[in-house]
């Protein structure tokens, strides 16, 4: 039976799936054009996997709805959410508990013939499963230090959709630091939108960043922080759109800072659906206790009247989260992975003194280089001298906690990081300046760091082998 078909028929069943997944009686609906997934629970903590802790503490069921009549979509589970459909609209990862003692799990289920297959297992949970392209997917696993990133999955020679059937074996971390990082989004450009604390590894207000599927190239999204942030999206236009919790906010290309929408008040739990025609599914509450799916259409033009809310399914005791579109959709480029054989990585600032609070009056005499034991505890790997042009370039510890500090020619800290962040093993990276912003380009000249030397100050705390041919400092 096909996928239409089933539908056609899903209306005399709707009466007798509802209790199934613990529904009340009271159940309105709006229909729309576009088959959805949507995660049902009766209680939705949003922001508690960025503290460890669960989202859904009595459980929660994924939906398909269609023509506004909704049936469980993996009836047999006692508890499944976190739908992500594939590029070709054609099967849904989620994350799923058969019992509920289990932990969290990745599943994977065919939409045509709805049967499944576990792809990720352990002993912990593990959430938040998106597609990566070519056979690959990211997800979060709750460890020691809370929930973490992780890829999964060997390449396939070509752009398929399935996961790789033995991505179970073939796991790589994707985050190095303790706290909690959960993925959002897998964005065009093949990076990962994700959010985390901030600052990053130290800080516990909600903030989105971005990752590259190796691990590579962690960095905010964007630096004008403040406000929290979470569930953040991309739209078919390259924007990303994301709440406050009580109001919505994108990034958009050409702005270095967040730019506000003017939605119709509500509390917005974010993750939101693109549909065909332009218009946002999003997760809202307007009154009551809980929230509902509602479709809303942002204004085209600048100063044109945004249209209402519409409520497009509610139900009586859930909340309506986390909503998905079934249906073929752009594939995000694959990101060739650019790391070497190495244990330790390489960075280079091209001017130090370069930053969004302000370019420092003083210029550095030194960088020090700080990371963390396994208490938590900072501890100095090393200081390096910085050229007269505010460049450096230095060898770090990889897949561990970093942070720098500039000193000025007494030892004293000019400007320091509050936030750590990671380099991977094999990168070679370089920032413009000293939290400068993503948006910053560097000027188009020679830093006086390499004019000096092309070796790297070891910064590591123990002695590399010597460098190889074809390695930085080698022949």
């Amino acid at each position: 039976m096909t996928l239409v078909s089933r539908f056609l028929t899903s209306s005399a069943l709707t009466a007798m799936l509802i209790p199934v997944c613990a529904f009340g009686p009271d159940v309105t609906s709006g229909a729309t054009a576009t088959d959805i997934v949507v995660t049902a629970a009766p209680i939705y903590a949003q922001l508690a996997a960025l503290q460890g802790k669960e989202r859904f503490p009595q459980g929660a069921h994924l939906l398909l709805v269609h023509d506004g009549k909704a049936e469980p979509l993996v009836p047999t589970f006692w508890a499944s959410a976190d739908a992500n459909v594939s590029f070709d609209g054609e099967r849904v990862l989620f994350a799923g508990k058969q019992a509920q003692k289990d932990p969290w799990q990745i599943w994977e289920i065919a939409l045509k013939d709805r049967s499944l297959r576990r792809v990720i297992a352990g002993e912990g949970d593990v959430i938040r499963p998106l597609y990566l392209p070519y056979g690959r997917l990211v997800y979060a696993r709750h460890a020691a230090t809370g929930f973490r990133l992780e890829a999964a999955g060997k390449d396939t020679p070509e752009a398929l959709d399935p996961v790789d059937p033995h991505a179970g074996d073939t796991i790589q971390p994707l985050s190095f630091l303790p706290g909690n990082a959960i993925p959002d989004d897998v964005l065009l450009d093949g990076r990962i939108l994700f959010e985390s604390g901030f600052p990053l590894g130290s800080g516990t207000t909600p903030e989105l960043y971005l990752v590259y599927s190796d691990g590579s190239g962690v960095e905010s999204y964007r630096c004008d922080h403040g406000k929290a942030r979470w569930g953040g999206t991309q739209l078919a236009s390259g924007d990303v759109v994301f709440t406050h919790g009580a109001t919505l906010a994108r990034f958009t290309s050409p702005l270095a800072h967040e730019a506000a929408i003017a939605a119709p008040n509500a509390d917005y739990a974010g993750g939101l659906a693109e549909t065909p025609d332009g218009s946002w599914l999003l997760s809202a509450r307007t009154v009551g206790t809980h929230r509902s799916l509602v479709s809303w259409q942002p204004a085209v033009e600048e100063g044109q009247q945004a249209e209402p809310l519409k409520t497009v399914l509610a139900v009586d005791g859930e909340n309506l989260v986390e909503p998905v579109i079934v249906a073929p959709h752009a594939r995000p480029k694959r990101h060739p992975t650019a790391l070497h054989p190495w244990t330790y990585a390489n960075m280079m600032a091209l001017d130090a003194r370069i930053s969004r609070d302000g370019d420092l009056k003083t210029a550095p005499a030194k960088v020090r280089l700080e990371s963390m034991d396994a208490h938590g505890h900072a501890t100095v790997m090393g200081t390096a001298p910085v050229d007269a042009d505010g460049s450096f370039l230095v060898r770090t510890p990889a897949d561990r906690p970093i942070r720098f500090a500039l000193l000025d020619q007494k030892g004293s800290i000019v400007r320091a990081e509050h936030g750590w962040f990671w380099i991977r093993a094999g990168e070679q990276r370089y920032c413009v300046g000293c939290h400068a912003g993503p948006e910053r380009s560097p000027d188009n000249h020679v830093p006086a760091a390499l004019l000096r030397t092309t070796t790297p100050v070891d910064l590591t705390g123990s002695k590399p082998d010597a460098a190889k041919p074809g390695e930085p400092g080698g022949n």
